[in-house]
């Protein structure tokens, strides 16, 4: 059987990363079989990254490569019916989603005020996270953050950056149905993994203000949420 390999749950959501829990969404609205692993040592990811699959020995990582995988594998056609425009549109989301993750991120492990919130969710949730392994981690985070530009930001600066992804998105998705007609695609999936993230946290930071302003997002969310449970 097909195993994902992604991120621990929290706050009631499959994946903590908005990647691993669009591949997730992607599997359960194909009505794909598989195992989910939740890890977090990524060493022996693809790209050390997360996710990853292993599909009849097969090992697959990124997120769009594994759509892509399970729909020439596996003929999973949730994607069937986008027109070129649409599929041009859903690279772009992507790519704007890429943006989000960082200021989503450095929400978690960044910023003083909601890191000790999200540390201790983690630990409440996942005892074998001991603080020596998250405080790696937040030191190992704070270098990409640098490295990548959001780390150098102020806190207000990144959420701005957040909030002008949140509302484009909003006006991209429709008061009902899904981005491209009535049923979810892979773009769906992908905007589901992002918002839900920041929609069921239990951490009120900026991004979850904003996202909550938006009610074609909160809807969104929560019916592709009802979907994949």
């Amino acid at each position: 059987m097909l195993t994902l390999y992604s991120y621990p749950s929290l706050f009631g959501v499959a994946d903590n990363n908005g990647y691993g829990l669009k591949v997730f969404a992607v599997l359960k609205l194909a009505g794909l079989p598989f195992r989910h692993e939740h890890i977090v040592d990524a060493s022996a990811a693809p790209r050390a990254q997360l996710p990853y699959i292993v599909d009849d020995g097969e090992t697959v990582g990124d997120s769009d490569r594994i759509v892509a995988h399970l729909a020439s594998r596996h003929g999973v056609s949730i994607d069937a019916g986008l027109k070129p425009g649409h599929r041009d549109m859903g690279h772009l989301i992507n790519r704007m989603l890429d943006d989000l993750y960082w200021v989503m991120s450095y929400s978690r492990w960044k910023d003083d005020r909601f890191w000790p919130a999200f540390r201790d969710a983690l630990r409440r949730e996942h005892p074998e996270l001991t603080d020596g392994l998250l405080g790696k981690a937040r030191e190992f985070n704070a270098l990409r953050y640098h490295y990548q530009g959001i780390g150098r930001y102020e806190p207000d600066e990144a959420y701005a950056r957040g909030a002008a992804d949140l509302r484009v998105l909003a006006n991209l998705i429709p008061a009902r149905g899904f981005l491209f007609g009535i049923n979810p695609t892979s773009f769906d999936a992908a905007v589901y993994g992002f918002l839900a993230n920041i929609h069921f946290s239990e951490i009120d930071t900026p991004l979850k203000a904003c996202l909550f302003t938006q009610p074609n997002l909160v809807r969104h969310c929560e019916a592709i949420h009802s979907l994949v449970r």
